[in-house]
């Protein structure tokens, strides 16, 4: 089975996973979904993730904390500019200052505060609160 969008796949693992309260889950490993797991854990909506090598490729086993209510991807893409963010926290996350946008910018992929900060504008890619 091939994946169409192993981010996806990610985050709804993660999200049925804490739902189900399980304490860790085990997805694909890929450079993206590492560095979107980092920005989760620096705004602790995860514990720690490890990655191993299986048989069956490389995975990240991820130690769930249960503080995600919702998260997933955001599609189509859309590619935000630094004055849009305000119109995009209102269509994707619940309340003011609650929850964090997850933005590819050319710096790298980071949280959409941090990206504020620095005067960037990206592409959207995910949403956690």
């Amino acid at each position: 089975m091939t994946l169409t969008d192993p981010l996806a796949n990610m985050l709804s693992n993660v999200l049925n996973s804490e739902k189900a309260s399980k304490g860790d889950c085990t997805v694909k490993s890929s450079k993206t979904i590492k560095k979107v797991l980092k920005i989760m854990q620096e705004n602790r909506y995860v514990g720690g993730f490890e990655e191993t090598e299986s048989t069956r490729g490389a995975e990240v086993r991820i130690n769930l904390i249960g503080s995600i209510n919702k998260c997933g991807v955001v599609k189509p893409r859309h590619a935000v500019k630094v004055d849009e963010y305000t119109k995009f926290e209102k269509r994707y996350l619940p309340a003011k200052d609650f929850g964090i946008l997850i933005i590819s910018t050319s710096k790298g992929i980071m949280a959409h505060a941090q990206a504020k900060e620095k005067n960037l504008g990206g592409k959207l890619l995910a949403y956690c609160y």
